[in-house]
């Protein structure tokens, strides 16, 4: 579905936000809304997608909405360009992503879910990412924000998948980052740590840190006006990175090994 808002208002500047069906990205939809903002919202979750856009409208924005499953990649980059085609984004945050560790009583990932978590945390916003750069470097001007994890510093025998695809997304938002600095463009990579989600919720109650998606939208959106590189949070994690490069490497693997579940 692709719906398209009013657009009778003045507009001010122009975002796309994929993974909006989601908590982190409905706030982060929400935190941008404002009169003469146009925001192209995508999500899976129709429903949910459906009431992030009335309220994003409801406080201002003019609204569009798309279904699209990212893991078919090039029709995500095609869509993208299209939509960049007929109102160029200012701002662009990819969000989409799983997480997932090794199934219970499995000694190793399954490849499927490697290969999946490989398409859409890595290469789907990659190559999004890719495309719309090099468009806003050609127009001298815009934002890229790429949603990775605190993941991505730690080894984690249990999710594998998951940290090793957000650790290959760091690396790819700090090179295009380097790419782009001279034609305008600025990239920010987000590192989060544990968001306070109804599903983090129903696996892990209590986690310790974790942030409410308001205040990580917030904190993301102060980022992006400073041209801000690197966001990691909350400050603990910045702690545990730096422990993670410090400790032996024979200690940090007793570490993380110790912190993983029996196959």
């Amino acid at each position: 579905m692709f719906r398209v808002g009013s657009a009778h208002a003045a507009v001010a500047s122009c975002i796309l936000i994929t993974g909006a069906s989601g908590e982190l990205g409905g706030a982060l939809a929400r935190c941008y809304s404002r009169d003469g903002v146009r925001l192209s919202l995508w999500g899976r979750d129709l429903g949910r997608l459906a009431a992030i856009a009335d309220a994003c409208r409801a406080l201002g924005a003019i609204v569009e909405t798309r279904s699209l499953d990212i893991e078919d990649v090039a029709a995500a980059v095609a869509a993208a360009v299209e939509e960049d085609t007929a109102a160029p984004f200012d701002l662009v945050l990819l969000v989409s992503g799983l997480g997932d560790t090794r199934p219970t009583g499995e000694q190793v990932e399954p490849a499927e879910l490697v290969a999946r978590l490989g398409t859409v945390n890595f290469t789907a916003p990659a190559a999004m990412g890719a495309a719309l750069a090099g468009r806003m470097a050609s127009r001298r001007r815009g934002a890229l924000v790429f949603i990775g994890s605190a993941a991505a510093f730690h080894a984690l025998p249990f999710a594998a998948a998951y940290s090793g695809t957000k650790a290959g997304l760091a690396r790819f938002a700090d090179a295009l980052r380097l790419n782009v600095r001279p034609y305008g463009v600025s990239v920010t990579l987000v590192s989060p740590g544990f968001i306070d989600t109804e599903a983090g919720r129903q696996t892990h109650d209590g986690r310790a840190f974790a942030m409410a998606p308001d205040l990580v939208a917030k904190r993301i959106e102060q980022a992006v006006r400073r041209k801000q590189a690197h966001l990691i949070l909350p400050w603990p994690f910045v702690l545990l990175r730096a422990f993670d490069r410090l400790l032996p490497a024979v200690l940090r693997d007793r570490l993380l090994l110790s912190l993983t579940p029996p196959g």
